[in-house]
């Protein structure tokens, strides 16, 4: 079991840093290919109700093109496209996820051309959609520009800062009143504070939070210099003889870390201050927390037995108390001490997901049992690196792979930590290792789109169930979740007018692991014109479908018919993912 976090680097540490050097002089914006035909990109991420979205597109359309705003299934508004540019006033109510969608009739059709989310949410907390930057070296305007833009078509609405500080116990470099230009992170790379204060600039920009990354309980071989007391440490025995420490190869690393008790309420003191002095010169809206995981027996410097996992929630509660009115979020590595994390004022749940996680089921199962603990109250991000042992060289991510992972967390009502100025394949997040082909480019921008748009069905209440579905004319086998070989996997949920079938493709899945970690999962096969009979004691008003992977997004209304207690309708196609939402009077 892995149960690190910081950033498992053992070995393959050295090979990825080899790697970084390569790589890290060019910052690779997640940008389109060539093959994609129309985009839509909005000024913001996310907007507060009855603000002002401003649209362009970087084609011009000719003929009858209509613009139209979808809430769920319904039309709220159509106008008539004019130019590249246009703008719309959102709605007043917070909270709120919405399609908007570029269509015209052709032969009594409709074709769309193209789709976007937009989000309108005065707390980004509400339905966190996090990415990441892992690359503070001397960087362009434009290079830095590139990459929040290319955040911000995915509607990236938090990003977290890995690896930017200067030493664990001392976060910013220098003082307030006279802080560094220039420092080396623990690997020993160079780091610019103008680049820091560029991002966060071109982030807010956009209307996206930066968080600053550091473990909650680390120091480095100089701490004691800096004020830090062997007191405060947690030790391997009880006669505080050998303190814990999480030991990095040398070169690159320029330190071990030497782990604090998070429950000592000095050291909690010193860490609040330091990261005050951060907030005074950096203008972060938040501070996001690593952990180690599950260290074995710990002892306090009395030689108390310590309880870690207990130790998160003083630390948490006394951060907030320093810095009230900015975010907190913790990492439960394998969800280590995630009860403790729910119980303090964290805005949203952190989950690093490993071995024996693996499975897809495992996956729902993490976003179920966070939505538990918070009482449905708190969402959750998943840091779950996909290709993993593809990762350790270079080439590309595999689609499929990609695809399903998101298709099971986003549906389950999860969202993904897995775009920065890379995709994401390792937890040491400068490793770029892999790349995105054009087809993935193109599907991730849908599923993005589709999470924001869907939002208040995907991730705003809802019981989960499991809904009585099957296949009727012999094209699939339907089973409820978990997957299971040669089935569509059925992932029910339950709201007072609505009920939503997730149908997940794994028909002819080769693996049933999510993270795809050789990269062999293939595409699944297309299932067209499937007979669908739903079973409700309700009667039904209407039937609708989306997919990302299907016509942008957009929803389509299903011809039903209801006999007694049975509903049949048929899906015209099915790939990865399909959401099926029932409507009852």
């Amino acid at each position: 079991m892995k149960q690190i976090t910081y950033k498992q680097v053992l070995v393959a540490a050295v090979l990825l840093m080899t790697a970084c050097k390569k790589y890290a002089p060019k910052n690779d914006p997640i940008t389109f290919g060539a093959s994609y035909t129309l985009n839509i990109v909005t000024d913001k991420a996310a907007y507060k109700p009855g603000e002002t979205v401003h649209f362009s597109i970087d084609k011009t359309l000719t003929g009858n093109i209509t613009v139209r705003y979808r809430y769920m299934g319904e039309t709220l508004k159509e106008e008539t496209l004019n130019g590249n540019t246009w703008q719309w006033t959102t709605p007043a109510t917070d909270f709120t996820g919405y399609m908007v969608d570029l269509y015209e009739m052709t032969d009594g059709k409709e074709k769309v051309y193209s789709s976007t989310g937009v989000d309108v949410s005065s707390d980004w907390a509400k339905f966190p959609r996090y990415g990441f930057l892992s690359k503070f070296g001397q960087l362009s305007n434009a290079d830095i520009g590139s990459v929040i833009s290319s955040l911000n078509r995915y509607h990236i609405n938090g990003v977290q800062f890995q690896d930017w500080h200067y030493k664990h116990h001392m976060p910013l470099a220098g003082t307030p009143s006279a802080p560094f230009s220039t420092w080396k992170d623990i690997a020993n790379r160079d780091t610019y504070a103008a680049t820091i204060k560029a991002y966060i600039d071109s982030i807010h920009k956009y209307n996206m939070k930066a968080m600053f990354y550091n473990l909650g309980f680390g120091a480095l071989n100089d701490a004691a210099a800096d004020g830090v007391q062997d007191p405060w440490y947690v030790y391997k025995d009880n006669a505080h003889s050998t303190k814990d420490v999480h030991v990095l190869p040398k070169p690159p690393f320029k330190s071990d870390i030497y782990l604090l008790d998070t429950s000592n309420t000095a050291w909690q003191q010193y860490i609040a201050n330091r990261n005050k002095d951060v907030y005074a010169v950096y203008n972060f809206d938040g501070f996001h927390v690593d952990q180690l995981g599950d260290r074995g027996s710990l002892y306090n410097y009395n030689g108390n037995a310590v309880n870690l996992a207990a130790t998160y929630q003083p630390l948490l509660q006394a951060m907030k108390t320093a810095s009230p009115d900015k975010k907190l979020v913790m990492n439960a590595v394998n969800q280590y001490g995630q009860q403790g994390i729910t119980a303090s004022p964290v805005d949203f749940l952190y989950t690093e997901v490993w071995s024996p996680n693996e499975g897809y089921k495992d996956l729902a199962t993490i976003i179920q049992n966070n939505d538990i603990y918070s009482s449905n109250t708190k969402k959750t991000v998943l840091a779950a690196y996909m290709n993993y042992n593809l990762a350790d060289n270079t080439g590309y991510f595999n689609t499929p792979g990609v695809l399903l992972a998101d298709a099971v967390i986003f549906s389950f009502g999860g969202s993904h930590l897995e775009l920065g100025e890379h995709m994401l394949g390792k937890e040491y997040f400068p490793n770029s290792n892999l790349q995105m082909r054009d087809d993935l480019k193109l599907s991730i921008t849908r599923y993005y789109d589709f999470l924001v748009a869907y939002q208040n069905l995907l991730r705003d209440g809802g019981t989960f169930n499991t809904p009585q579905a099957s296949c009727t004319n012999g094209k699939a086998s339907l089973a409820n979740w978990p997957p299971q070989n040669g089935k569509v996997a059925v992932n029910g949920k339950e709201f007072a007018k609505r009920q939503i079938l997730h149908l997940l493709n794994f028909a002819n899945a080769t693996s049933f692991d999510w993270r795809d970690t050789n990269g062999s999962q293939t595409v699944p096969n297309t299932i067209q014109d499937m007979a669908i009979r739903f079973t409700t004691t309700k009667t039904v008003s209407k039937v609708w479908v989306a997919s990302p992977d299907i016509n942008y997004g957009v929803a389509n209304n299903l011809a039903f018919t209801q006999t007694g207690n049975d509903v049949s309708f048929t899906l015209p196609s099915l790939k990865y993912w399909n959401m099926v939402v029932v409507e009852y009077q």
